[in-house]
């Protein structure tokens, strides 16, 4: 067996682990023998549909063997971005994924703007809303419109999903404010997520995003593995114009297998 070089893995979630309330091929079991091969795991995830708790209590229901405090997204980033800054927002999210975030205060006005994954809430009423408290605040250099991330389309069991990407860069056209993207692939991101003592070079990020999962981990330092059981489709590539990352392959248990027997 090679000499083990990965001490971390950092794991997407949707997409790479499950797709709504189904694993992926082989995934828990994949993620077992990972364990066992004493590679630690970190899962971050840019999901804002739901919130930690929730998300915790899905992939345990569905089989897979974790700690909640295991779990780091972009949604606690976002959550202690707002409380540091002090803002105020008004939140583009589901009731869920809002129980993870600081409450607004009704004695100040809104000066912010909070954009997750929230299909109820990309309606016209709501998005115009939105529109109004940054557009009301322009004059003022501290409005702030924080998206969470600002995913492009996400793999759902029906197909491919719009992400929160284009409603991101809708309001920042018409408002004129440029967005905080607070989750992957922000560079802060992926480095926040690493335990004291463990170096970039030392992880590896598996993902199926070839640019917010992989292309963001290796900016940092990191090795980035594309799987394809989510939003990453093949077929829509050439052999000449495949993502340029670390590896691509079928499954996250491909990916697991490569690293026990290669220690990276």
């Amino acid at each position: 067996m090679a000499q083990q070089n990965v001490k971390l893995a950092l794991i997407d979630l949707s997409g790479t682990l499950h797709v709504d309330d189904q694993p992926t091929e082989g995934a828990v079991d994949a993620l077992k023998r990972l364990r066992q091969h004493g590679v630690k795991v970190k899962f971050v995830t840019n999901t804002t549909k739901e919130s930690v708790g929730s998300l915790f209590a899905r992939l345990r229901k569905i089989g897979f063997e974790l700690e909640r405090e295991e779990i780091y997204g972009s949604l606690a980033a976002a959550a202690e971005y707002v409380r540091k800054n002090k803002l105020n927002p008004y939140y583009l999210l589901t009731d869920d994924a809002r129980t993870d975030m600081p409450p607004d205060d009704p004695t100040r006005p809104k000066d912010s703007v909070v954009v997750g994954l929230a299909p109820e809430r990309f309606c016209y009423e709501h998005l115009n809303e939105a529109f109004r408290v940054l557009r009301q605040k322009s004059d003022n250099s501290n409005v702030q419109l924080v998206a969470i991330h600002e995913g492009r389309y996400y793999k759902a069991k029906d197909g491919i999903a719009l992400g929160p990407g284009c409603f991101v860069k809708g309001l920042e056209y018409s408002t004129g404010v440029s967005a905080v993207c607070i989750g992957k692939p922000n560079e802060y991101f992926f480095r926040s997520a690493l335990p004291d003592g463990v170096a970039v070079e030392d992880c590896v990020m598996i993902g199926d995003d070839p640019i917010d999962d992989c292309q963001g981990a290796m900016r940092v330092g990191m090795k980035g593995y594309l799987v394809e059981t989510g939003k990453y489709q093949p077929e829509m590539y050439t052999e000449e114009n495949r993502p340029a990352v670390s590896g691509i392959f079928a499954t996250f248990g491909d990916v697991v297998q490569h690293i026990i027997a290669n220690g990276q």
